[in-house]
Parts: C-alpha cells; structure tokens; sequence
C-alpha cells in the first residue's frame, strides 16, 4: 500500500483521473436510479388460494386446505405452512427460509398441488404464486354518476387510458363489483315449464357457442368451418329459444326466466367526500421510478376532462410522489445541513484548503458509492439516503487524521510532495484498519432476518460502499493533492472553501438545475467583484489570522489544560475507571428502570386516520352501511371542527368510505403485510381521512383519530373498529396465537386472554381471530329420498344450482371476464321458506317438495377457519398505547406465568408469539450471534496491525460506553420529545457505532506504540500520545455528531424511522471520544500494572520490560506544535 501511495502521489494525474473516472461513474448512474418511496422487500411466501365458491369454511377446510397442507408436507425449503379457510375460498401461505430457493420451491409445490385429484368437484383450479407485494404509486378517484355500470365504464376508460401512458404498466380499477349475467327462474316457473335447472344450463350451453369446424381443402383453398353462435348481452341471451314445442311454438329463455345483466351479488360501495365512486390505482412494477410514473399520469389529469362527459370528476387519492419527494426533501435537507455544519467545523478546525481537500472525500465517496449500488441493484429511496447520512460524518474520519499528519510532516520538513507520502504512509495501517473494523460493525445490519434484516441491509450496503471509496480517496487522491500547492494567497484558499460551500447554499435556495447554476453564477460573480476591488483579499486575510487565532486557542486548550488532566487521570487511572463503570452502569439502570421503553419498531404516523370496521359475519350490508355512515358522519364534523381551528391550513382534504371491503387498510406503501387475511362481505367497512403531510398541519394524526374516536361513539354490535394511524407496521405489537384441536377450548383460551389483557393501562383495540359465523342449515338426505333413488350429491348440488346458482359459462366482454349464472329469483333466495317449497327432481324426472326428502338443521359455523402448522389457530392482537406501557412490558408480565395460570386447564392448547414480537425475537436470534462474531472480526483486525494479544482489549473497551452514550442521548433526546424511547433501530445504531469508536482508540494506541518505540517511558509515551492525537480524535468525532445533528432534530413523519438510529450513533461516538482521551490511557497503564504484577508474581526477570511488539517498523517524531 505504501508504494501505491507514493506512486499516486507522485503522478497527481493519475490520481485525478482517478477522482473524475469515481465522479462520472456517480454522475452516470444517478440518471438510471429509480426512485421509490421505499426499498423493494423480497418476501419468501408462496400463496396458494382454491376458489370454492358458495362452500361453507368448514367445508372449504375439510375439503380443500387440510388437503394442501398434507400433499405439501416435507417439501425442502418450507418453514411454516398456515392457511385459513373462508366462505368460498381456502389461502395457504406458505413461508420459505431465507436461503432457500424460490423458485425450485414454487416449481415443488406446484406440482405437489396439481396431483391432487381429491378436490371437490366444484373447487376451481389453484392460483399459485409467488407473494409480489402491491407498489401503490398514485389513486384517483372518480365521481359524478350516480349509477354503479356508469362509474364502471368511466373507471375502465380512465384506466385503459392511463395504462396507455408511456412508463405505465400496471393500472386497476378498484372497488367496482364484476359483471355478471344471471339468468334467474322461479320454482313456478320451472314447474310450469317442466324444466331444471341442469337443463337450463344445458341447454343455454348449447345455444350459446362458438365451435371451430375444422376446415374444407378444395382445389381453391383451404376454406375453414365455423359454428358461431355465442351470444355476450342479456337481451341477446333473452332471444335463445329454451323450448320447442310440438306444435310448433317456441319457448324463448325470456319466456321461463329473468335476464340481469348486471353485477354480481356482493355487497360493495364506495364513497369519495360523500360522492359514490370508483378508484383506478397506478402501481409501479420492478424498478419503475415513482416521479416518471406521476409525472406521466398528471399530465393526462391535465388532458382528462376534454375526454371525460360533463360532471365527471378526477381527483388525486394517495399520492406516492408526495410521500415520496417528501422523504427525499427531508432527507436532502438533513444531508446539506449536516455537510454544511461539517464543512464549517473542518475549516475552524484546519486551514482552509486542507479542510477543502478533506470536505472533497464526501462527494467523491457518494458518488462512488451511487455507482456501486446502482450495480448492485438499488434504489435512491429513504433508506438509501438515510444511509449517507449516517455515513457523512464518519467518511471525513480518514481524511482528517491523513490531512492532519501530512500537514505536520510538512512543517517539520518543509518538503509538500514528501511530506504528503510519509505523513500518509505512517497512519496508512491504523487508517485502513479502523475503516474495516467500521465496515465489520455494519455486518450484521448487512446478514440481518426478516423484513428489517433486508432494510437495514440497505444502509449497511450504501455505508459500506462509501467507506471504501473514501478510504480509495483518502490514500490514494487525497495525498496528491495535499503534495502540491498550486493556490498560496489567502485570497486563494478562502475561494478554494468558498466553492463546497456555495454548492450546498445554492442547493436550498434553488428550485431546479437553472436556478441552482443561476445562484452560483451570481454568487461567484459576487466574489470575483470583491476580489477585484480588492475586498476580497482583506476579508479573506482576516478570516485566515482568525482562524489561526481559533487553532491556536485549541492548540494551548490541548497541550496546557488537557496535558495536564491526561497526567493527573493517568495518575489515578483506578479511579478514572471506576468512574467510568459508574458512568455504565447508570446507562443500565436507566433501561431496567422502564424511563425509556422499549418498541421493537417506532410508532410512524402517517398522513392517513383509517377507521377499519368488523360487524359480525352475515351482518346485511344495511346495517353496516348504516355504522359507515355514521364513521363519516363523524369524520365530517371533525373535518368542520379542524377548520374552525385551524383556518389558514385546514388539516383534512378528503374522506373516503367504503362497505363490503376495506381498501386502504389492504393497499398502500412500505413493507408489504403479510398477515392479513380478510376477504371482502358486507360486514366489513372503512373510513379514511386523508390529512395534509404532517410538515403543514400543526395537530398530530395521533390526535386526529383520538378525537375521531370520541366524536364517533360507542358501536354495540361491532366486532372490531381500529382507528389506525401507522405509516406501516411489522405487525401487531401485542399478538398471541393459540393453537389446538378444539374450537371451544381455543375460543375459552382467547377470552380470558382478552379479559386479562384489559387491565393492563395502555393496551388498546383488544380483539381476536375467531369469529361466530353465518347461521347454517345442514342438509341431509333422509331414506323416503335414498328410496326415491336420490343420493346426497344429487340433493346437494340441487340447492346449489337454487340458491348460489350454477355456472353455465364464461364469456370474455373486452377486458371483463362475465360469468353466466342461472338460479333462483333474488325474492326466493331471500327467504328461509323457499327451500321448505323447493322442489327435488329425482332421477325418473319426477319432482317431490324437499321435506319429504331431506332433512334441515339450523346451527352456526364460522366465520374463518386459520390453521398453523396443521392445527386451527386462534391470534389474540392489541394495540398500545407507547406512552402508558409498551408490548415488550406486557409480555413480559403476562409470560411470567398468568398465561400458563390460564393454559393450566386446558393442555391440548398452546401459545407462540407472533406479528412484532416474533419479529423481534428473530432479529434478537440473529443479530447476537452475527453481533459477536463481527467483534471477533474486530478484535482480528486490531490484533493483526498491534501485534498484540492484550492491546485490542484496551481499545474495544470503549464500545461498553458507546452503549453509555447511546442511553443517555436517547434519555436527552426524550426530554424534548424527539424520541419515544429506544427501538431496534437504537440497537442498529448501537452496533454501528462499535466499529466507529474503536478507530480514535486505534490511532491512539498505535501512537503509543510508536512513542515507546522511540525511547519513551511509558507514562510519558500515553501523555504524550492523548496530547498529540487530541484534535484528530476530537474533530472525527464532532463531525459525526454534527453530521447526525439536522436529521436528530427533524420532526418530520419520514425522519421518525431513522432518529433513533441517529441518536444512538452520535451521543454514542461523541461519549465514547472522552473515553479515549482519558479512560484508554488509564487502561493502557493498567494493563502494564497487571504485567508487572504478574511477572512479580511469578518472579519472572522481564516483567518491568515494555511490550516489543509495535505496530509499524518506523518511529513517529516527538511531538511538537504545529499550526493546523
């Protein structure tokens, strides 16, 4: 490495060519980097869903997914098979470990499913696939008809519209019912007619047909033959002759039944501000960037009412783009700020062109960095960017200790070019060395679990590809620079700052590429006119002598004040580290007090308030209707209420509702939730207030719903209604799954769960996975029937055709798939007497009322059946609220033995933990184990440049107090309600600032060495070497503090997630620099103590001997005060 040094810093061009080649890879993949709200999430889940219309969930479980999960048993790569089975479909998930292979898998269970042969007659074919989460960019909504086949034929022109855009791939058309065509026939009529309804099906098949004929080869061709008599409209299905009779007359379908060519009967609406309506959603797929996208759909809102009849409205719902350049405006703020605050720091610190030459290692380090994981298949998202934020401070670390040394060797020499190599060859070891042990630290965010494993993936990646061009920088290009001087006057070196620091000001004043270089043109011109009327030059020379006036302050500061605190500690090194296991040990009982409660993932609001509601199952779509409509009626008042107070900036601007499903609770954007399950009826609904982002509007989401709730009242016969204000979720914070054979011991088991879980304060929105079903009647074919020749299946498949109906076929209507029904009339299916006058027909052709032969029940079934691992499972969930207790709290009291107090009575049921504490137990299993290791790898990476058992230790000391510092800035930080307490974000900040602190360790030790080397005494060599090493150490850390400090203070919803983060990165680097000022010296000598003593001990002649064992083969000079 030394040569290479010396080879580049002697041929400053290669190395700035080797600065513009980093530079234009960064400035060439920028254009081609998506961006998106959020990084794509890989989630390792194969979906398997059995459509089993009109099928009851015991039905569909006992037919269908019981079946699935035993044909998928064994299979390589599986982890967990669940399913649950509803009315009319079965949904098997199917969750993979992370190593395994997709694909294979997929292949396996593919053709596991497709070898079933058992399925029932009336299950459709299996739909299997790879679980590919929704990327919701942009929804509109459409109102102004009334009518639902009108809202319809708009919603699938916008749609086709906009799916004819260039860059759009993906549009839907949302919460619109399916057409259908039903061909409905009375009891009466059948009768009349002497018909069945097998026949009317058959019958209507064979009139309704397209057949190919094959074809005709004559001498003048091949003439092909066509049968085509398909009909696709009602009134065409009317005209189709159903009878002839013998004398001639003919009985047309319109004769015997009632064509609808309509939707089909499921209970669904949709309103947007009071308005019925229908929503198109515009989704992104693979690397689709989120701007081109919205930039190409806004154009054609502009475009759109020309095209669209009169009264027909378009409006924005869920803009991504929002989110999206709200994230990145925040983020870029922080990023400019923090450079800015680092750039200023750098030049009172160091001379204006040595803090230049460093500040340049940041750009260049990012715009390699850009490269790098644009290769690697990234995005430019909120993580990403969090990533070079987090990196900002420390990627000047190996640049400030390089310019810092290089400077010194300079004056004492005198040589530029010389001093440059040896200055950056004799801290090349300890440089190279400390930016791996930081790479090693974020090993662990790189290999975590799970959906976080993969996020923090993401900033481990961007830090890890910054660290390695700045260290390219730094050692390579860096040297050369600082080799030769072409700019001397101090005029020279204030402009050469001067350019950093209006790049980043014209980036906040400016709002596009002509008006950033329109700032600059005026700010240079600004300055040139100073410098030719020779202002300039005068200001210039005072800010240099002020600056040396600042350096030389911290220079007696160090070697007056300092040196002697470095000896006294020293001295009484004991003390000094007993004071420092005080420090730690009140950080550890500040977390075992609870003063700052732990989440596993931080509390995000978001800019929506979801009002989700659950009425029992087979609750008419009326009275659910009913609640929806008094949700929104709540929802408006609050809307008038938050005018009033807020005038200027009204916080809501529109509420959507709907019935028969819940569309912002099952879409929307962040990583993709896997554990919902819930499927569409009349008893579901949903309410949304759409809010202003949150950087507008003075009053919290979180207090938004509050009063929405209270305003709303109490629903008696509600299942479920959650107020939902989280931008995303990892899962319920509290959910508890029981498992078992027994229904009612599973459903006793949830109850008094639930009852318990009440009297702890905080814990909210308590419900569970079981739900009492539709009332049933099971039929049964009793022996007049079997006499009669009826069988079960005969009577069974007899009152579906009636009441469900039977599919006669499917024709394809443009881009609509219509299926054709025939049933009985909606007035008949509507009553519990129609079945007692339904008529059988048994296989002679005669037909007998039903009750002379079957039998009916009238019971209860359920609503879902969820089965885990080939047991039906019940989820206890609550939410809580984080200023009163956390999930953590609670499980922790209810695990320690109220839940097995409860379980006592029933041992056939078992609990695990699920949705956010499993997810924090996987990451706590994997980040331990990868966390030691990775110290290990540190502990390697010190030992081998040491030469040294024992002096790794004395520098890996100080990540116990990089955990110290992390606490106590969280503790700061909660004082001003910036953080709610820690989250495992805290715990990732934490490890990345292991490998951070233990570089200022490293040179100081090193620095030791070296002075020991050259003839010191060992007291004087640790003096010496703090003294000597003060600034470099001190000014690292302060730039990552202050790099940390904008993004620390943002309150902004998109700078929530990654505050903790932040937090425990700066306090912890900024702590653990006293440490290695004061408390390593104390240790380096302690550990000399305990060799003396133990060579005593030992009577061992060597033991005064100091360690011969130092890193590099050169000795450092003594010091020696240098202006910097």
């Amino acid at each position: 490495m030394k040569s290479a040094i010396a080879w580049f810093a002697n041929n400053h061009i290669a190395a700035n060519l080797l600065l513009v080649l980093i530079v234009l890879s960064g400035l060439v993949a920028i254009p081609n980097m998506p961006q998106k709200s959020f990084p794509d999430i890989d989630v390792p889940i194969i979906n398997v869903t059995v459509a089993y219309l009109g099928a009851a969930p015991e039905e569909v479980e006992q037919g269908v997914c019981i079946r699935i999960e035993e044909e998928l048993e064994g299979i390589d790569g599986i982890e967990k098979i669940s399913s649950g089975a509803y009315e009319g479909a079965c949904r098997v998930t199917i969750e993979l470990f992370e190593d395994a292979d997709s694909s294979l898998a997929l292949d396996e269970v593919k053709s596991r499913i497709d070898a079933i042969i058992t399925f029932p007659v009336e299950t459709e074919k299996p739909v299997i696939s790879l679980l590919s989460p929704v990327r919701p960019v942009m929804e509109l909504s459409i109102t102004g008809p009334n009518d639902e086949k009108m809202l319809k034929v708009l919603g699938q022109q916008v749609r086709d519209e906009i799916a004819a855009l260039p860059g759009v791939t993906q549009v839907s058309l949302q919460n619109t019912r399916s057409y259908e065509i039903s061909i409905e026939v009375s009891e009466a009529s059948l009768q009349r007619n002497g018909l069945s309804f097998q026949q009317v099906a058959q019958i209507v098949r064979a009139r309704s047909l397209d057949l190919p004929g094959g074809s005709i080869k004559t001498k003048g061709g091949e003439i092909l033959l066509r049968t085509q008599g398909q009909v696709y409209w009602g009134t065409d299905f009317e005209q189709l002759v159903l009878l002839t009779r013998a004398d001639g007359t003919r009985v047309y379908l319109s004769d015997v039944a009632t064509v609808i060519d309509g939707f089909e009967d499921t209970d669904q609406s949709l309103r947007f501000d009071g308005k019925p309506a229908a929503l198109v959603r515009v989704s992104r797929v693979g690397n689709q960037d989120i701007l081109d996208i919205t930039a190409a759909v806004t154009a054609y809102l502009k475009a759109a009412p020309a095209r669209l009849p009169e009264g027909v409205k378009l409006t924005v719902w869920n803009d991504g783009s929002q989110l999206l350049r709200g994230r990145l405006d925040t983020l870029l703020n922080s990023a400019r700020q923090g450079f800015l605050m680092v750039l200023i720091l750098l030049a009172l610190f160091l001379r204006p062109r040595l803090a230049f030459w460093v500040s340049v290692g940041v750009p260049v380090a990012f715009l390699g960095a850009l490269f790098l994981i644009s290769v690697l298949g990234l995005s430019i998202d909120g993580i990403s960017l969090f990533g070079f934020i987090l990196v900002l401070g420390i990627l000047v670390d190996d640049a400030i200790v390089v310019g810092e040394n290089v400077y010194s060797e300079q004056k004492k020499s005198g040589k530029l070019l010389e001093g440059a190599v040896i200055g950056t060859q004799q801290v090349s070891v300890p440089v190279i060395f400390g930016v791996l042990t930081t790479m090693t630290a974020f090993m662990p965010l790189l290999l975590g679990p799970g959906t976080m494993g993969q996020i923090f993936g993401v900033v481990a990646t961007v830090v890890m590809s910054c660290l390695t061009f700045s260290l390219i920088e730094s050692q390579l290009v860096l040297p050369a620079h600082l080799g030769h001087r072409s700019i001397q006057s101090a005029a020279g070196e204030i402009g050469m700052l001067m350019i950093p620091i209006v790049a980043i000001l014209a980036l906040g004043f400016s709002n596009d590429f002509r008006s950033y270089v329109g700032f600059v043109i005026a700010a240079f011109t600004l300055i040139y006119a100073l410098y030719a009327a020779g202002i300039w030059g005068r200001l210039a020379q005072r800010l240099i002598e002020a600056q040396s006036r600042f350096s030389e302050r911290i220079e007696h500061l160090i070697y007056k004040q300092f040196r002697l605190v470095v000896i006294r500690v020293v001295a009484a090194r004991y003390l000094t580290v007993a004071i420092a296991f005080v420090a730690l040990m009140s950080s550890i009982g500040i977390v075992a007090s609870g003063r700052l409660p732990f989440s596993f993932f931080p509390p995000l609001e978001s800019d929506q308030a979801i009002a989700k509601l659950t009425m029992p199952l087979g609750t008419p779509a009326e009275v659910t209707q009913e609640v929806v409509l008094k949700l929104e009626r709540a929802a408006q008042l609050l809307e008038r209420e938050l005018i009033a107070e807020y005038p200027d900036a009204p916080p809501v601007t529109h509420i959507l509702a709907a019935v028969g499903n819940q569309p912002s609770s099952a879409g929307g954007g962040g990583p993709p939730n896997t554990q919902s399950g819930s499927t569409g009826g009349g008893h579901l609904g949903e309410v949304t207030l759409q809010l202003v982002p949150s950087e507008k509007r003075a009053v919290k989401t979180r207090e938004v719903a509050n009063r929405w709730r209270n305003l709303t009242g109490a629903i008696p016969d509600a299942v479920e209604l959650k107020f939902n204000t989280s931008l995303f979720t990892v899962g319920n914070a509290i959910d508890i799954q029981l498992a078992g054979d027994n229904v009612d011991d599973l459903r006793t088991v949830a109850e008094k769960i639930r009852f318990r879980l009440a009297q702890y304060p905080g814990v909210i929105d308590i419900t569970d996975s079981f739900r009492a079903g539709k009332q049933e009647v099971k039929l049964d074919i009793s022996p007049s029937g079997e006499a009669l020749g009826l069988s079960l299946a005969d009577l069974a498949r007899q009152v579906r055709q009636a009441f469900y109906g039977e599919e006669i076929q499917r024709i394809q209507r443009g881009r609509d798939d219509v299926r054709v029904m025939v049933r009985y009339t909606e007035a008949e299916r509507k009553t519990l007497s129609s079945l007692n006058q339904m008529r059988i027909r048994t296989p002679e052709g005669s037909e007998v009322p039903f009750a002379k032969v079957a039998s009916a029940e009238l019971g209860r079934g359920f609503s879902s059946i969820n089965r885990s691992e080939r047991q039906r499972v019940v989820n206890v969930v609550a939410d809580v609220d984080r200023t009163q207790i956390t999930a953590n709290e609670v499980i922790a009291d209810f695990g320690a033995g109220k839940i097995q107090k409860i379980l006592r009575d029933y041992p056939r049921v078992t609990y695990s933990l699920e949705g956010e504490q499993r997810e924090q137990s996987e990451a706590a299993d994997s980040l331990l184990p990868m966390f030691g290791i990775a110290l290990f790898i540190i502990y390697a990476l010190l030992a081998i440049p040491l030469r040294s058992y024992a002096q790794p230790l004395i520098i890996m000391s100080v990540i116990p107090f990089a955990f110290v510092g992390a606490i106590w800035g969280h503790q700061i930080m909660k004082t001003f309600d910036l953080v709610a307490g820690l989250a495992m974000m805290s715990v990732m900040g934490f490890i990345a600032a292991s490998g951070v602190v233990v570089n200022s360790s490293l040179i100081l030790v090193h620095n030791v060495n070296r002075r020991i080397e050259s003839g010191m005494d060992m007291r004087h060599a640790v003096a010496e070497a703090a003294v000597s090493r003060c600034r470099p150490i001190v000014l690292t850390s302060m730039t990552t503090f202050v790099g940390l400090t904008p993004l620390m203070f943002n309150k902004s919803v998109q700078a929530q997630f990654l505050v903790p983060m932040a937090t425990s990165l700066a306090f912890g680097v900024l702590f653990a620099t006293f440490v290695t000022l004061l408390v390593v010296p104390s240790g380096y000598m302690i550990l000399e103590d305990l060799k003396s003593f133990a060579g005593r001990l030992l009577g061992s002649s060597e033991s005064t001997e100091q360690d011969k064992t130092p890193a590099l083969n050169q000795a450092l000079p003594k010091i020696e005060k240098v202006d910097v």
